[in-house]
């Protein structure tokens, strides 16, 4: 089974458009780091993710595990904030198959390190191609305006044309 670390706005922003479903169809299970954990749950009461993310811990397909490598955390805390750089970690720490992260500067972190990524826009271009959304568009469309999710509109034109949308 691969091992697929992920970053909270995933969780947050696919919750946020009613397809966090889409990561338990993709992946069976989650890794995610405590910080990840605290900013989605903890820290997120009464907002989007919330419930989603505390009925998946409960039903053991997103398991919250602690970064052991100390010194690698507080190296990339320097560059990230604290649940990317937890990620990134324990991705490393884990031999991680794949990483689910947004934010760019993360995005370079995880390349440097040789690990593999994707990004919300990724989860939804696979969900399309698998069959499991009718149309990215309107998904991407919800993620701008419902999610509150921003997508570059470069990004946002090559993902409707990989899909053929475009």
């Amino acid at each position: 089974m691969p091992r697929v670390v992920c970053d909270s706005s995933i969780l947050i922003h696919l919750a946020a458009i009613g397809r966090i479903s889409l990561l338990r169809d993709f992946f069976d299970k989650l890794i995610i780091p405590p910080t990840v954990w605290r900013e989605v749950v903890e820290e997120g009461k009464g907002r989007l993710g919330v419930a989603e993310v505390e009925s998946a811990v409960r039903e053991e397909w997103i398991r919250v595990q602690p970064v052991e490598a100390d010194f690698l955390l507080r190296s990339l805390k320097q560059d990230l904030d604290d649940g990317e750089a937890e990620v990134i970690a324990l991705a490393l720490e884990l031999e991680a198959d794949l990483v689910l992260i947004d934010e760019s500067e993360a995005r370079r972190k995880t390349e440097t390190f040789g690990l593999k990524k994707t990004g919300i826009v990724g989860i939804l271009m696979r969900a399309k191609f698998e069959g499991k959304i009718q149309a990215l568009r309107p998904e991407l469309d919800r993620l701008r305006t419902e999610g509150g999710f921003w997508v570059d509109d470069g990004l946002y034109r090559r993902a409707l044309q990989a899909v053929a949308e475009e």
